[in-house]
């Protein structure tokens, strides 16, 4: 079992930037791909960024690209989500998620281990 913590959420506005982390605590993430998820009120879980630990090769949904960064830090072990020019759309409980690997048309893109989530919410 793999616990994930994220942190980082808040009350920002529109235009402003975010950034999420995303740590295990006493665990690496050395064999994993680890993920960045959001679900807003009444929506599906959505797909938005993922990363593979090695290598470091990253994955983006439509959405997000260009606006939205995935990066992690070995010596910290911990993954992060820069969010930048943050919409009221964005307004939504942010999940990391870890997995063994990256599967584009997987319903869970691989992710087999989740975090509790952290909420962000932009106003206008």
């Amino acid at each position: 079992q793999v616990q994930l913590v994220e942190s980082g959420g808040g009350l920002v506005q529109a235009g402003d930037s975010l950034r999420l982390s995303c740590a295990a605590p006493g665990r690496t993430f050395s064999t994993y791909a680890m993920g960045w998820f959001r679900q807003a009120p009444c929506a599906e879980r959505e797909f938005l960024a993922a990363i593979a630990w090695i290598g470091g090769r990253t994955y983006y949904s439509d959405s997000v690209k260009g606006r939205f960064t995935i990066s992690r830090d070995k010596a910290k072990n911990t993954v992060y989500l820069q969010m930048n020019s943050l919409e009221p759309e964005d307004t939504a409980v942010y999940y990391c998620a870890a997995g063994q690997r990256y599967i584009s048309n997987d319903r869970h893109y691989g992710m087999n281990y989740w975090g509790k989530g952290t909420l962000v919410t932009v106003s206008s």
